[in-house]
């Protein structure tokens, strides 16, 4: 019968499964329900969100060309014969000297200091422009910048004159001056 018995217990094996352990059958309700819950929920969520483009869809739009080709840099032209499209000194200094000229920072003088543009005013209009294009100390150059010269200008002649300064408005370009009188 000891030959019976091993077939009996062959036959035990055989119907047994991969579950031998609480601890396993844990891992297999968890695997099982859980799982698969979670990927159900994110599909749906994939699934209900804003239509996504196919690959490539959006790539031969005409705007979506043009935008991949455009060159690098950029040419932009101002007009010097209109003197509306000109900024102000005080609009310049706003936009390119308040952040050192309004808090002094990096040594330059505030706005309306006039213990600190005195020394600087004595130099004379054309100094201060000059330095103003080309740089100074810790100040970078502002020639070839956003502003034209003659709105640099205009910015440093509001300054020196917030300091105590007597500066005269510059003129306007030639090319303004002449357009005006036409």
């Amino acid at each position: 019968m000891s030959g019976n018995q091993d077939h009996a217990h062959d036959h035990e094996e055989a119907h047994e499964g991969p579950i031998k352990t609480p601890k396993q059958l844990i891992w297999a309700v968890f695997f099982a329900f859980v799982v698969p819950v979670i990927v159900i929920i994110m599909l749906a969520n994939y699934v209900t969100t804003d239509a996504k483009p196919a690959a490539g869809s959006v790539g031969l739009e005409e705007q979506a060309i043009a935008a991949r080709i455009q060159p690098v840099g950029a040419i932009e032209i101002k007009d010097a014969s209109n003197p509306g499209a000109l900024k102000t000194g005080e609009q310049v200094f706003q936009a390119q000297c308040a952040a050192c000229h309004a808090t002094g920072a990096a040594g330059a003088p505030k706005l309306g200091d006039a213990a600190a543009w005195a020394p600087r005013v004595k130099t004379g209009f054309e100094a201060l422009w000059t330095s103003a294009l080309k740089g100074k100390g810790n100040m970078g150059a502002q020639g070839g910048g956003d502003f034209s010269d003659f709105e640099i200008a205009r910015a440093v002649v509001y300054m020196a004159n917030e300091g105590g300064a007597k500066f005269d408005e510059p003129k306007a370009p030639a090319a303004a001056a002449s357009a005006a009188s036409n």
